[in-house]
């Protein structure tokens, strides 16, 4: 994730230990990528919620269980994947960048949520219910919050872990994963669902940047792949196996691979650059895109112009399309705090003109 995509340069990991690296023009095929995954989950928080209110499912419906086995995976694979760049670093200014700062933003923005659902949530208990839940949110991640929740957790395990042989590491997450542990706290949950693809994204960077290499070059295989890969991943959602053991996780696997063939391609046609441009601004779109959605998919199911496949679509593009304003409008009144680490809660140097990148 990137807070505002500024910054031109990125490293890229070509070994594991990440003691040989290359500094390069930014990685455009992982703009592309998380472009592709953070609008995969505006949709699926879009779609379900005007589902839920409505009572009803529409079109979009389909698109959200197609992309169900892999939607998350991709997101956390990516996030791994510069680890091994800056995992070496020493511990105050690894916890900086890999803690603080997305403690930051989950305590600011878990806040405005509560500012905005404190009423609703008053009206069916009461206010001091509404004070029980704003706490209970900062060991029970609020909303869509628990992304970025959990992120500082697998980067303090990984780098706690660093002695451990890594394919025992993997073996462990894998089993995890496959348990499908289910004890009604999401950290304990997703941690074990999550933590895999990770791991994945961190040790085996250089393998899945030559995936990317192999799709560049050989751009007509790549499109074989990604059908193949439809036609299967689609075929067991409809059948009702993508959940199974071991078929979750080579689903999740083998759909991260696709979305990475998908954002190579793109990059390299120079196509849907919108995809590239959310992907650069990933975590303004993720921070914010709760209250464009919340209001549009209001506005619409009251009008009741649309069926619900079309509000759904409406409040996808709504949701991302507005965080992006809401990011804009808050960087012409000076409000950059909200996107922006201020200065204040850095606890390490932070490096003159930097912009804190998925690679540090």
């Amino acid at each position: 994730m990137t807070t505002t995509g500024t910054s031109t340069v990125t490293e890229r990991p070509t070994s594991f230990a990440g003691s040989a690296l290359s500094i390069s023009a930014r990685v455009d095929w992982v703009d592309y990528a998380k472009g592709i995954c953070i609008v995969m989950v505006v949709m699926m928080h879009s779609v379900l919620g005007v589902e839920a209110a409505a009572g009803q499912t529409g079109f979009m419906h389909w698109l959200v269980m197609f992309a169900k086995p892999f939607r998350m995976p991709d997101f956390f694979l990516i996030s791994g994947l510069f680890l091994a760049v800056v995992i070496d670093r020493d511990w105050r200014t690894y916890l900086d960048r890999k803690v603080v700062h997305f403690a930051y933003f989950y305590v600011l923005w878990v806040t405005i949520q509560f500012g905005f659902k404190a009423p609703s949530f008053a009206a069916e208990s009461s206010w001091s219910h509404v004070g029980y839940l704003y706490l209970e949110s900062f060991i029970e991640p609020f909303g869509t919050l628990w992304f970025i929740y959990l992120l500082p957790i697998f980067f303090i395990v990984t780098k706690l872990t660093r002695g451990v042989p890594p394919l025992g590491i993997l073996a462990v997450a894998a089993l995890l994963e496959m348990a499908h542990v289910a004890t009604g706290w999401t950290v304990i949950d997703e941690f074990c669902a999550r933590f895999v693809y990770f791991y994945v994204g961190y040790w085996l960077a250089p393998h899945v940047f030559a995936l990317s290499d192999r799709a560049r070059a050989q751009p007509a295989l790549a499109l074989a792949g990604l059908a193949l890969w439809a036609l299967i991943n689609g075929g067991l959602v409809i059948a009702g196996f993508s959940e199974w053991p071991l078929v979750s996780l080579a689903l999740g696997l083998a759909g991260a691979g696709a979305i990475i063939v998908m954002g190579t391609l793109l990059a390299r046609m120079h196509w849907l650059n919108f995809l590239r441009y959310c992907g650069e601004h990933s975590i303004v779109i993720y921070l914010a895109f709760f209250l464009p959605m919340a209001a549009t998919r209001t506005l619409l199911l009251r009008s009741g112009i649309f069926d619900i496949g079309t509000v759904s679509l409406i409040v996808t593009v709504a949701g991302v399309a507005g965080a992006l304003v809401i990011w804009r409008l808050a960087l012409a009144l000076h409000a950059n705090f909200l996107f922006d680490r201020p200065d204040a809660f850095w606890i390490a140097p932070k490096k003159p003109g930097a912009v804190l990148q998925a690679a540090e």
